[in-house]
């Protein structure tokens, strides 16, 4: 059977519980962040508010019952001011969504977000170079950029760094307004 496309919105602070549950999961179990400790409830809602007030794109996706099925934002790649028109995304799903398009749903959604943004480019920096992370920015355009062995070691294991990007608006093309 078919998954009804979830609604795509910005996060508030009020999502905060439900987005710390899902990246605990992730820390806990997965690869894609090298934390070894998930944030706090309160610093998620302080991550909320200090990226909605720099004007980059936090959103969340909503499962049919309204819950958080899964989230992502754009975030300054580097913080010097030379990087300022290139963000890197992070994508992170509910575990009880994963597979149902979730992801494609947030990405696609991101991407034009991060352009009204101001970003240039979008970097994805996928830990432990998940093959699904790898798979969706793959099919939303995004082209290998690199790959880093042995950046991380989480879950008694040696991870590494693959590294894609995608060119936002014009990318390159003309000087950033």
């Amino acid at each position: 059977m078919p998954h009804t496309a979830p609604l795509i919105e910005s996060a508030t602070p009020d999502d905060a519980r439900a987005i710390a549950s899902i990246y605990a999961h992730h820390v806990a179990r997965g690869t894609a962040s090298y934390d070894i400790e998930p944030r706090s409830v309160a610093a998620t809602a302080a991550l909320i508010s200090e990226y909605r007030a720099r004007g980059w794109p936090f959103l969340v996706a909503r499962a049919a019952d309204g819950g958080v099925a899964g989230y992502a934002y754009a975030s300054q790649f580097r913080p010097r001011a030379a990087y300022a028109w290139a963000c890197e995304d992070s994508i992170y799903i509910a575990p009880a969504q994963q597979g149902r398009g979730v992801g494609r749903a947030l990405l696609d959604a991101l991407l034009p977000a991060a352009e009204a943004a101001g970003f240039r480019t979008m970097v994805a920096v996928i830990g432990g170079g998940e093959p699904a992370s790898v798979a969706l920015h793959a099919a939303c355009g995004f082209a290998h950029a690199g790959r880093l062995a042995g950046m991380g070691w989480k879950h008694g294991r040696w991870l590494d760094t693959v590294y894609m990007q995608r060119a936002l608006g014009d990318g390159t093309a003309s000087p950033p307004e």
